[in-house]
Order: structure tokens, then C-alpha cells, then sequence
């Protein structure tokens, strides 16, 4: 950037000096365009106008749109009917308010931001012009021209504006200047011009203060208001008379009774089953209290007596064995159409398996029926190992839980030994309880026979109380009831006398109005339309359709059939095949179902010849017989009745036991083979 030395001694930019040289020449300029714009117009509202015009340009210039020279030459075509001299104004007013827009705009936005309640955005290029005129062109408008400018406009905005900026001129605008411009270039170009334009400028504020009070004190002339007029309606029809409500009849009531006011004789029936039921109570508890209680009886019930008896016979109950997996009785299946193609897929998936496998064997492939056979041969002689084994641990556990219910039952011996010692403790404790309670209960009935005297002396004054009150209630509720019978007397008068008068109007409004009106159902309507047809066509037309949609399902339906008797023989082909194959795979089971009993019988064989399982079920006979002989030494002593049936039922037990066992022991051969 190059600077200038100014004569005055100081440095300003070479840019700020053209700016300020093109400046000088503008307003010289303009004050040449003046002196012949002046003699041109002598109204004083020709500038008026030319300002306007020209606010109007600003508002549509837009500098990040469009370039200056550009946008004053489209202005100058549309300006063409105006004189050269006008429009020469217009357009140097524009450019000047776009070239010093920097200077403006400080102006501008400080005061937009202090009045944003009383100035518009829309605005904006109207103060423009106006700081515009006052900074660089009052000296050649004249104070006159520059009065008629502002006086155009709005007289309050312009008088606001005004005092804004002549007030801040010497303080934060100039500022401001100096910081864009040389300060005193400002000083001398701007500020003191303007500074000896104030005083005429302060009596212009004034002259507008004194419109703008004048303005204030006009008032508006009264406006005639509309006065509301009542809208021409018909009068509604009146109502009809409600029906009036039926005012309930009371019934006449019965007499009260005279036995209301007398003594029931129920109270001393009660008291006499009171007394009676009090000695029946005394008389037991006197009873309870000598006889002996039931849980100091030493002796069993009947009860315990068998329970016990249950819990000494470990084996004589068994669970029944599982059930026969033979049926003598196979009913027929009946199979639906999803079972029938299901088994036919199953069966032809087998036919091929098997065609293939031969198909194999044909090849040279290894049959593995061999290989089969040793594996059943080496699984028998597992299974004839483990047999004996298994019978053998059933043993020694038949013999553990012998030998364990011996031991329960010399448990069992010695708790009723010391049962028995409690039981006749108690009883002896019980008796001096039932003593000392006896004593109690004769001290508390002579304090209660006491307390009962008391309460006698009381009952009959309440007595003599209830009489009273009950006297004077009688007559009151007489004189109620004769007032009340004569309102209801009255008020059925006068409802009487309102039904007529409703029967009457029922009668007048129920007359009869006769309406007939003849229908033809072959006529049309008679709205020409295209479709239009009379009520008999439309019928006819329906049950035309009706017949032909008939006919269509019939023979939807034979087609349906036909396709299903197709079906049907198709699935009764294949049920054939599928009885076939099941009837040859029945013969197959049957046949591998012999050959398994005879394996069961083998292995039966064999376990029974093993010499362990032959001791331990001697073993267990020894202590199932010892077992016996304490039962039987236990009935001799309690009742030598009952040895016979307890012999019996121990016989039996061992006998059940012995054939479940062996039952058993076919289940697990049968499981293993």
C-alpha cells in the first residue's frame, strides 16, 4: 500500500486519497448541477419527488448482486422520460449513498438499534438519502430545499432523526469518522460544515415539533354507530301441557297392637332355659372334673393298635407289575388323506432302501448280517454276566432291610416302656388340677349371684320410663296422621280436576288425518337419466342374475366332485398297498418276538443255577423266619387271639415277595435283551 504526504504533515493512504479526489470532483460537480438544476425547478416539491425516486432505486440496488455501473445504467433507461437534469440527480444521489455507504451505515445501524419500536427495516433507505443530503450536499440544496425534502416525509420520523444525529454529531460519530477517514480531513469536510448549518437546523426541529404537536391535538370526527335492529322471527308454537304427576295415595295403617307395650312372655322362657341350661353345665364340668381325661389313659386305642401293626409289615404291600405289552385285541386305525400319503412315503422310502442294498450286495458289497450276529452273541454273554450281579445286590438289600426292621422294633419296645411311665404322671397332675379348678368356679358363682341382686332394683324403673314415653308418642302420631290425611284429600282434588282438563286437549290433538298417496312400480322417477328403470324392471333384472349365478356354481360343484372321486380311488389304491406292507411287517415282529422269549427263558436258567444267588436267598429266608418268631412271641403276649392271622399274613408276604422278586428279575432280563 503507498501513502501520500499531506500538507499538513500527515500520511494517508493512496486509496483514501482517490477516494477523496473522486469525492471533490463529484461535489463540485453537483454544485455545477445545482446552479442549473436550481434554475430549472423553482417548486420546491420537485425535490421532494426526485428523492423519493431516488429511495425507491436504493431500495432495489443490491451490491452483492449487482455492480454500480450496471445498475445506474438499467436506471437510466427506465428514467428516460424524466429531464436530463433529474435524472442526472436521482442517479448521483444512489451512487453517492452506495459509495460512502461505509460513513452512513455508522449513522444508520446506531440509530436502528436505539428506535427499533419506532422505525421499520422497510425504512432504512429513506434515512439513508436524508444523512446522505445533510452530510454532503446541504451547502448546495440550501436550507429551503433541504426543509421541503424533510417535510415530505414523515414529519416525526425525520424530526427524530434529525435530533439523533446532530446531537451525537461531535461525539461518538465523529469518532467513528476518524476511524475510517484522516481526522482532520473529517474535521474540516464534514463536521465543521455542518456544525454552522445547527442553528437553522435546530428551528427547522422546531418548526416540526410544533406539526407534530398540532397533529396531536386533532381529533377524529364521531362516527355513527349501528344500532341493532330485532330480527322479524315467528312466534314458536306453545308447548303442550306436561302430564302431571300422580300424587301417591297414602294406605290407612293398622292399629298398633296392644301387645306392643306389654312384656313378651318369650323373655322368661328364656330365662327359664337359661336356668335349666346353667345347671345341665354345672352338673358336666362337676363330671369332667372327677372323671380321668383321655390323654392320661395308658391303655392304646383301637387306631394306634393298627397303625402299628402297619408299620411292622414293611412287605406286604407291593406295587403292581407293569402292564402286558401284548394286546390280544389290535382295532383297526382309521387314517385320513395326510396318514395314508405319509405311510405311502414311508413304505416306498423302505422299497428303495432295500432295492438299493441289494443292489449293493450285487456289486460286491459286504453283508453285515455277521458282523450283526456277534454283536447280539457278545451282548447275551454281557447280560449273562450281569444277572447274577443284579440278583445278588437284590438280595443283600432284601436282607438290609430285614435286619433293619428288627433293630425299629427294639426301638419301638423301649418308647412305650417310658410312654407309659409319662402317661401315669400325668394323670395324677390332672387330678389336683381338677380339684383346685372346682374351688375356683364356687367363689365366682356367689360373686356373680351378687352382681345379679344389684341389677334388679334398676330394671324396674326403666320400666316406668318406657311406659311414659311411650304414651305421649301415641299422640302425637295421631294428630300427625289426621293433618296428613286431609293434604292428601286435597291434593287428589286438584289432580282430578288437571286430568280432565289434559283428556280434553288429548282428544282435540288425537283426531285422525288421512294421507294416501297410489304407487306405481312400473313408472320411472323421471330423472332422465341413462340407467334409469322403473322398481318391477330392477326385480326382474335381480332374479335374472340370481338364476344365472346359480347355474354357474352347479357346475363349479359337479367339477369339484368329479375331482374328488378321483382322488378318493387314488387314496384307496395306496391304503391297499399300506395294509399289505403292515400285515408283512406284523409276520416280522411275531417272528422276532418268539425269538426273544426263548432268550428270556435261557437267561432265566442260568440265573437260577448260580450259587451266591442260591446262598443270599437262603440267607434271606434264615432272617425272615427270625423276623416271624418275634411276631408271634409279641401276639402271645398282647392277645392270644390274633397269632393265627398274623402267621397267615406273614406267610403270605414272604410268598408275594418271593414271586415279585422274580418277576422283577424278568423285567431286567427282558430290558437288557
Amino acid at each position: 500500500m503507498s501513502f501520500i504526504s499531506s500538507p499538513v504533515g500527515l500520511s494517508i493512504p493512496g486509496r483514501t486519497v482517490c477516494s477523496l479526489i473522486s469525492q471533490c470532483v463529484s461535489f463540485a460537480y453537483i454544485n455545477s448541477l445545482f446552479l442549473g438544476f436550481s434554475s430549472g425547478f423553482k417548486m420546491a416539491s420537485n425535490y421532494a419527488s426526485l428523492v423519493k425516486e431516488a429511495v425507491q432505486l436504493l431500495d432495489k440496488f443490491r451490491a452483492s448482486r449487482q455492480c454500480l455501473d450496471d445498475f445506474t445504467e438499467d436506471a437510466m433507461k427506465d428514467l428516460q422520460d424524466m429531464d436530463m437534469l433529474q435524472r442526472k440527480f436521482i442517479l448521483d444521489v444512489v451512487s453517492g449513498c452506495v459509495e460512502q455507504k461505509k460513513l452512513l451505515d455508522v449513522v444508520i445501524n446506531t440509530f436502528f438499534g436505539q428506535h427499533v419500536k419506532s422505525v421499520s427495516r422497510g425504512e432504512r433507505s429513506q434515512f439513508v438519502v436524508i444523512c446522505y443530503l445533510a452530510t454532503f450536499l446541504l451547502d448546495d440544496l440550501g436550507l429551503q430545499c433541504f426543509s421541503s425534502i424533510v417535510k415530505s416525509l414523515d414529519i416525526k420520523k425525520m424530526h427524530m432523526f434529525l435530533g439523533f444525529f446532530f446531537s451525537n454529531l461531535t461525539t461518538w460519530i465523529q469518532d467513528e469518522w476518524n476511524n475510517i477517514y484522516d481526522a482532520a480531513f473529517v474535521e474540516k469536510q464534514w463536521i465543521g460544515p455542518l456544525l454552522r448549518w445547527r442553528p437553522e437546523i435546530d428551528i427547522l426541529m422546531d418548526q416540526l415539533a410544533v406539526k407534530i404537536s398540532q397533529g396531536n391535538l386533532l381529533k377524529k370526527a364521531a362516527t355513527k354507530t349501528t344500532e341493532p335492529q330485532e330480527f322479524a322471527l315467528t312466534e314458536p308454537k306453545p308447548r303442550p301441557l306436561p302430564m302431571p304427576e300422580l300424587i301417591p295415595q297414602q294406605k290407612k295403617c293398622k292399629p298398633v297392637p296392644s301387645s306392643t307395650y306389654k312384656a313378651p312372655k318369650e323373655k322368661q322362657i328364656i330365662e327359664e332355659n337359661k336356668q335349666k341350661n346353667h345347671q345341665k353345665a354345672q352338673e358336666l364340668l362337676y363330671e369332667a372334673n372327677i372323671k380321668q381325661f383321655r390323654c392320661g389313659n395308658p391303655q392304646k386305642s383301637e387306631h394306634t393298635k393298627v397303625y402299628l401293626d402297619s408299620r411292622l409289615k414293611p412287605n406286604s404291600f407291593h406295587s403292581r407289575g407293569a402292564p402286558s405289552s401284548n394286546k390280544a385285541v389290535s382295532y383297526p386305525i382309521k387314517l385320513n388323506n395326510a396318514a395314508i400319503l405319509r405311510k405311502e412315503a414311508l413304505y416306498k422310502r423302505w422299497v428303495e432302501e432295500e432295492v438299493q442294498r441289494i443292489e449293493r450286495l450285487v456289486q460286491g458289497e459286504r453283508d453285515p448280517s455277521s458282523f450283526l450276529q456277534w454283536q447280539k452273541e457278545m451282548r447275551e454273554k454281557d447280560l449273562q454276566e450281569q444277572l447274577p450281579k443284579i440278583e445278588r445286590r437284590h438280595l443283600e438289600a432284601c436282607i438290609s432291610e430285614q435286619e433293619a426292621a428288627l433293630a425299629r422294633k427294639r426301638i419301638m419296645e423301649r418308647n412305650q416302656k417310658a410312654a407309659q411311665l409319662k402317661k401315669e404322671e400325668t394323670a395324677q397332675l390332672m387330678q389336683r388340677y381338677a380339684e383346685k379348678r372346682l374351688q375356683e368356679e364356687k367363689e365366682i358363682k356367689d360373686l356373680v349371684q351378687q352382681v345379679a341382686d344389684g341389677h334388679k332394683n334398676s330394671k324396674a324403673a326403666k320400666e316406668k320410663l318406657q311406659k311414659l314415653k311411650q304414651s305421649i308418642v301415641k299422640e302425637v302420631s295421631e294428630q300427625n296422621q289426621e293433618l296428613l290425611r286431609q293434604a292428601l284429600e286435597e291434593a287428589e282434588a286438584e289432580m282430578s280436576r288437571k286430568f280432565e282438563v289434559i283428556r280434553e286437549i288429548h282428544c282435540i290433538e288425537s283426531l285422525p288425518r288421512m294421507k294416501f298417496k297410489k304407487f306405481d312400480d312400473t313408472d320411472t322417477v323421471g330423472h332422465e337419466l341413462l340407467g334409469e328403470m322403473s322398481l318391477y324392471e330392477t326385480k326382474e333384472r335381480l332374479a335374472h342374475l340370481k338364476n344365472k349365478q346359480q347355474a354357474e356354481q352347479e357346475e363349479k360343484r359337479k367339477l369339484i366332485l368329479e375331482e374328488k372321486q378321483k382322488q378318493k380311488q387314488q387314496l384307496m389304491e395306496k391304503l391297499d398297498a399300506i395294509n399289505f406292507h403292515s400285515s408283512v411287517l406284523a409276520q416280522a415282529t411275531a417272528i422276532r418276538k418268539e425269538e426273544r422269549k426263548a432268550e428270556k427263558e435261557l437267561i432265566q436258567q442260568v440265573v437260577a443255577q448260580d450259587e451266591t444267588v442260591l446262598a443270599l436267598k437262603k440267607m434271606l429266608e434264615e432272617k425272615k423266619q427270625e423276623r416271624q418268631k418275634l411276631k408271634q412271641t409279641e401276639s402271645k403276649v398282647k392277645a392270644p387271639e390274633e397269632t393265627g392271622g398274623h402267621t397267615g399274613t406273614h406267610s403270605q408276604a414272604s410268598v408275594t415277595s418271593w414271586e415279585e422278586l422274580e418277576q422283577s428279575l424278568s423285567r431286567l432280563v427282558e430290558n437288557f435283551s
